[in-house]
């Protein structure tokens, strides 16, 4: 059985029998895990084994896990500081700045490799305008050069953690104010603007090798009626024929307040797919999730089946107990730890 083009999350620190049942469904293709997943990194070690086991090829594991406000793992985990505290780094060392972001990312990493968690959905790449709701200190930087460099540094550093990056929230969600996860945001921008703005962090991210992009629920009218998430426009003719983006297109969570334009859970999954998506999230929300099951068909392209392939952690997972006695590791602890300092704290470099 191969990949489906669905992404759901389970109920709780186990599976249950009612989460196999899911699982095993062959529109299924991947899990997002939560909060209410986690318990220890034993425990996380144990869930992931269980979901890989459940399916050949093993599904694909992801966690929203970017640090600062979105961590959903904490008790055990290195805590990892909202990515605008690299942004502030930064504005007074960029050398130092970069470093630290490779530093995180290879930490972040690590830690969810050793667990059996396959990506967290990170880098954000949004601009911070200063109004959004939901972005925040999520953004490196508003400037659009900072967040690319920043970016390619974490990049870099999850990579040697063994784990691919993701993308968000394309073409950008930091201009406008509303969160989309409980209203439908509009960005009345014309598209030149996003473009010389928003779109170059995403730009110079695709050029170094960004593995997976995820749109934004929010409508661009001067550029199309729909979501980004919806849009043929942004996904097909922007994002992969304009950008020459060549991997993997997941949807935001499809149980947003800013994808319920797109109709019930069916209609939003088919439009999703149809307009450029591989893999759609439906998260929180299990009696949807038995909906667009029962409902969804959709032959998944080979195109689609061989860019989630590519998602699979890539590096030979090394326990924590094992990463916690390794010196590189520990060297990256000290100096993601220094991340909290003043920036007249930092050391020169």
């Amino acid at each position: 059985m191969g990949f489906g083009p669905v992404m759901l999350d389970v109920l709780g620190t186990t599976l249950t029998a009612e989460d196999e049942a899911r699982l095993k469904h062959p529109l299924v293709g991947g899990v997002i895990l939560f909060k209410r997943n986690y318990k220890s990194p034993a425990q996380l070690a144990q869930l992931t084994a269980a979901i890989h086991a459940v399916r050949t090829p093993p599904l694909l594991i992801a966690v929203d896990h970017e640090g600062g406000r979105v961590q959903r793992f904490r008790d055990g985990f290195t805590k990892i500081p909202a990515m605008r505290e690299l942004g502030k780094i930064w504005d007074v060392q960029p050398h130092k700045a970069r470093h630290l972001a490779q530093q995180a990312g290879y930490v972040l990493a690590a830690e969810l490799r050793g667990c059996g968690v396959d990506f967290s959905f990170t880098p954000v790449l949004d601009m911070d305008y200063g109004q959004s709701t939901v972005i925040g200190d999520r953004a490196f930087h508003s400037e659009p050069q900072a967040i690319a460099e920043l970016a390619h540094s974490l990049l870099q550093g999850l990579r040697q953690g063994g784990m691919h990056t993701v993308g968000k929230h394309f073409p950008g969600h930091g201009y406008v104010v509303a969160d989309s996860h409980l209203d439908i945001p509009v960005d009345d921008r014309e598209f030149v603007d996003i473009e010389l703005a928003d779109l170059i962090p995403f730009k110079q991210m695709i050029s170094y090798g960004l593995t997976a992009v995820m749109p934004a629920h929010v409508i661009y009218p001067k550029v199309d009626a729909r979501p980004a998430g919806f849009s043929p426009v942004w996904l097909k003719q922007i994002l992969r024929e304009q950008l020459g983006f060549e991997g993997v297109i997941f949807s935001d969570d499809l149980s947003m307040e800013g994808a319920t334009v797109a109709g019930g859970i069916v209609q939003r999954a088919e439009a999703a797919l149809q307009a450029g998506c591989d893999m759609v999230l439906v998260c929180n929300k299990p009696e949807s999730a038995d909906e667009l099951l029962n409902g969804l068909q959709w032959e998944m392209p080979i195109t689609s089946r061989a860019r989630l392939t590519h998602m699979r952690g890539t590096a030979h997972a090394i326990g924590l107990s094992q990463l916690h006695e390794h010196p590189v590791f520990l060297k990256a602890l000290e100096e993601v730890a220094s991340i909290g300092m003043s920036n007249t704290e930092l050391p020169l470099a």
